[in-house]
């Protein structure tokens, strides 16, 4: 099975890696090993540089009793022109299974089909399921049940805000959207939420806001966007996570962020920081959420 979309989990199956993260996550706490994956190989090719992804998967692998291989493509055969399927078929007579992080979402598509083992999205243009695991589990832990959430996405309409619309499907949460003009998700991915799951646009912060479970925003300038600094900085200036925003959210409203954070552009250091936050526990969770996907991909349940 391949995870290049948090649509190719079923809801069932994005329950039990939840339940299993959570369980994995006491275990190390106290302190218990799970090699549950020892002889098995992790090969990560990063296209785009990170610091969440790699550490968490690498950490992950090796808590769970296997390796991992940090794979840049420029000192692979990819760079100097090899076809990505060619590279895909080796990789799978090497390897137990493999994660991207890549600039575009086809070209993890392209490896997927001539790959025999398993291939994980770490992240795309389109997607990023991984991240979105890790934001369940946070928000599991917090609440208890995802069923009925109200969650507020503010700003960047990118591919954590594209899964996050999608989990919609898989979850019973509701996602509410405040994004400038011309930075909207991606219509695709819109359209079958709106079919299948619940997805919802505002026209300004303040009414996703009003009531919601969680606030959630990201980064205005993602990377590769350098470019366009000046203008994003001009568009999203009064979409920033603040005081103002979150007093007209629930009272037991949390403040997400998948990182890396601006501090005072697309958040306050009063929110990053504050006691509302579990943007610290969403990142560790990449961890542990990681940990159950690669087990679920083995069927092996903790």
């Amino acid at each position: 099975m391949n995870v290049l979309s948090i649509l190719d989990l079923s809801t069932h199956e994005i329950s039990t890696i939840i339940d299993n993260a959570i369980r994995l996550k006491e275990e190390r706490n106290l302190g218990i090993p799970h090699p549950h994956l020892a002889g098995k190989t992790l090969g990560m090719i990063f296209e785009k540089s990170s610091t969440r992804t790699r550490i968490s998967f690498e950490v992950g692998m090796f808590e769970l009793g296997g390796s991992a291989l940090y794979l840049n493509p420029r000192d692979m055969q990819l760079d100097r022109g090899e076809a990505i399927a060619d590279t895909a078929r080796v990789l799978s007579r090497y390897l137990s299974l493999v994660m991207i992080r890549a600039h575009r979402h086809t070209s993890i598509e392209a490896f997927s089909v001539a790959s025999t083992i398993p291939v994980i999205n770490g992240l795309s243009d389109i997607e990023h399921p991984c991240q979105i695991l890790a934001d369940l589990m946070t928000l599991k832990e917090r609440f208890g049940s995802l069923t009925g959430l109200d969650i507020a996405w503010i700003g960047d309409g990118n591919n954590v805000c594209n899964s996050l619309i999608l989990s919609s499907i898989r979850t019973g949460m509701n996602v509410r959207i405040a994004v400038p003009p011309g930075y909207e998700p991606d219509p695709d991915c819109v359209a079958r939420a709106v079919d299948e799951g619940s997805v919802t646009f505002y026209s300004s912060p303040l009414e996703a806001a009003e009531g919601a479970d969680a606030i959630y925003t990201d980064t205005w300038i993602s990377m590769g966007q350098e470019s366009e600094q000046e203008e994003r900085l001009r568009a999203f200036q009064s979409y920033q996570v603040n005081a103002a925003l979150l007093k007209r959210a629930s009272p037991e409203c949390i403040v997400l962020h998948c990182l890396p954070a601006h501090r005072g552009c697309e958040i306050t250091d009063e929110l990053l920081d504050g006691p509302q936050s579990a943007v610290w526990d969403q990142a560790e969770n990449r961890l542990h959420a990681q940990k159950a996907l690669l087990l679920s991909l083995f069927n092996i349940e903790k």
